[in-house]
């Protein structure tokens, strides 16, 4: 009992002293002279007005005018003052004058050193007299003809067939392979005695449509120098063993660069084979002057089609023809495209001549 009431008495004495104490005088009061905030001036120390007692209004008003005045404006322009430290990084009391650690730069991605080396070269290389020759041709039909392309699927299912069982006697006989390209140039030659406008040409000099009876037809052949068309003469005449034997001696000569000139000059009708690159659909270049049309054949692939209402899956083609829309309407065009289509389809419509 005597201390429990030694206790109470010690908590009343503080409190009482706590209640009478003068403004400023305690530690936590405002504007002591001990606290300082991050990024703000120190305070200074102003003196507590004298009290007795309990502190009047106007000595309240004076003390906190005072401390004010010699308290200086906050600069927020200004980096936050350095403060004594007391982390184990700088041990115990240590003050830290350095300024902050600058964060490091992200490393070089990789590959950005080679890519800042690169080279940035150039070659020139003299263009061949061939390769001006072809752009001359190349861009004279561009601004020449009024060229327009019409298209068509092609079924190679009974071709490659006869091709399968033929090839190994038909080399064996001709000392030759078959290939695809002399079924296409007979049938285009068969095509063109039935729509004879695809064989013509416009003889500017005199405004006249010529029309040849013969067909002299261009195969694209891929050689070192880029890609050249010798002329098969007379190629409604030959038989497919012909066609390959001519076909297998311009690319021999074209591989060994003695292809002449004379064996490009002339052609009614070009045919080009970008299937053997891959190509899928293509719109070829009239090879102009004096052709009208050119056909270009393309990569086969498998597809679904629509066979006696089944869907099966077919070898096919795209075959594409370009042609003059000057001289050849797009009747004939479209009846000369869909001509061929049926005679690569149905291999036998070339050997009955219908």
């Amino acid at each position: 009992a005597a201390t429990a009431a030694a206790s109470g008495a010690a908590t009343a004495a503080v409190a009482a002293a706590k209640a009478n104490a003068p403004l400023g005088a305690s530690s936590s009061a405002r504007g002591s002279s001990t606290s300082q905030y991050r990024g703000s001036p120190t305070r200074t120390s102003v003196a507590a007005p004298p009290t007795n007692g309990a502190p009047s209004y106007a000595a309240s008003r004076a003390y906190y005018a005072t401390r004010d005045a010699a308290t200086p404006p906050y600069n927020y322009a200004s980096p936050p003052p350095t403060t004594t430290s007391t982390s184990s990084v700088n041990g115990p009391g240590v003050s830290s004058s350095a300024p902050p650690a600058v964060r490091a730069p992200p490393p070089p991605l990789p590959g950005a050193a080679a890519s800042t080396a690169a080279s940035r070269a150039e070659t020139r290389v003299k263009m061949s007299r061939m390769r001006q020759r072809i752009a001359e041709r190349l861009k004279e039909a561009q601004n020449t003809c009024a060229m327009l392309t019409t298209f068509q699927e092609c079924d190679m299912s009974n071709l490659m067939a006869s091709r399968s069982r033929c090839k190994d006697e038909f080399e064996k006989v001709h000392g030759v392979k078959l290939g695809f390209m002399s079924a296409f140039v007979k049938a285009s030659t068969a095509a063109l005695q039935e729509v004879p406008a695809v064989n013509a040409y416009i003889d500017e000099a005199t405004k006249e449509t010529v029309y040849r009876e013969y067909c002299d037809v261009s195969v694209a052949v891929a050689s070192p120098n880029g890609l050249v068309v010798p002329v098969l003469r007379n190629a409604e005449t030959m038989s497919f063993a012909e066609v390959e034997k001519s076909i297998a001696a311009y690319a021999k000569k074209a591989k060994d660069g003695t292809l002449a000139l004379e064996d490009m000059a002339g052609g009614t009708f070009s045919i080009s084979n970008g299937g053997v690159f891959g190509s899928l659909m293509g719109t070829p270049i009239i090879n102009y002057s004096p052709q009208a049309a050119i056909l270009g054949m393309h990569a086969t692939k498998m597809r679904a089609v629509v066979v006696d209402g089944k869907v099966e899956a077919r070898p096919m083609m795209y075959l594409a023809l370009t042609y003059d829309h000057r001289i050849i309407d797009g009747r004939e065009a479209v009846t000369f495209l869909k001509s061929i289509a049926q005679k690569i389809e149905n291999p036998e419509r070339l050997l009955f001549g219908i």
